[in-house]
């Protein structure tokens, strides 16, 4: 029996089926993503989840985030990942690929292959930024830093510049190690992207 003549049995509108669904976020990423030295509670995608539902969406936020994970490795599990569903895919990669000093071209064609495959399965996208170490110098971190705008423009996608803004190197938003956000510093990230994530789960709510 077809839904919309189900739904008129029962008497219900044709949108009652799937209102109680949430709508699905993946939060692909590297160990900033997956929470490296964290509760899972404390994890970038289990807060973002609780202060979507606190200003009432409902949502399901999926930490598709592996730690140590490249442009590359992200790319290469995407399909995998994807078979959860998401309605919009958040980027953050390419941390590690700075970290080892990996040519920007590289880096660059990964999110660029990431991207173009989600635009086709008519996923939104959100590109968060990330900034290489400066002490690999100007040339490198100009043409690494520049990555991410430059792909964000290309494809007229959602862009939040820089994932850790207001967190790195400031210790009391960090680990020991100086460089993974402690529950607090995931928290102000959290605050950070939300004025750039909610247009699109209001129009991904309303199309």
């Amino acid at each position: 029996m077809r839904l919309s003549l189900l739904l008129f049995l029962l008497g219900l509108p044709a949108g009652t089926a799937r209102a109680s669904e949430p709508l699905r976020i993946m939060v692909l990423g590297d160990s900033l993503t997956a929470g490296y030295g964290l509760e899972p509670e404390a994890a970038f995608p289990a807060q973002l989840q609780q202060a979507l539902q606190g200003l009432g969406y409902t949502v399901r936020v999926i930490n598709a985030g592996v730690s140590g994970d490249t442009s590359a490795g992200g790319l290469a599990r995407l399909d995998w990942a994807l078979a959860d569903r998401p309605q919009l895919v958040m980027i953050e990669l390419g941390a590690n690929d700075a970290l080892r000093g990996l040519p920007p071209e590289q880096t660059r064609q990964n999110l660029d292959a990431i991207i173009t495959r989600l635009k086709q399965a008519q996923i939104a996208v959100l590109l968060t930024g990330m900034r290489a170490p400066r002490n690999f110098g100007p040339d490198y971190y100009t043409k690494f830093d520049a990555i991410y705008p430059e792909l964000a423009d290309r494809h007229q996608i959602a862009f939040y510049p820089f994932f850790l803004q207001g967190v790195a190197t400031i210790p009391a938003y960090n680990q020991v190690d100086g460089l993974h956000p402690n529950p607090v510093g995931v928290k102000r990230i959290v605050q950070g992207v939300l004025p750039t994530l909610i247009p699109l789960l209001k129009a991904l709510s309303n199309p």
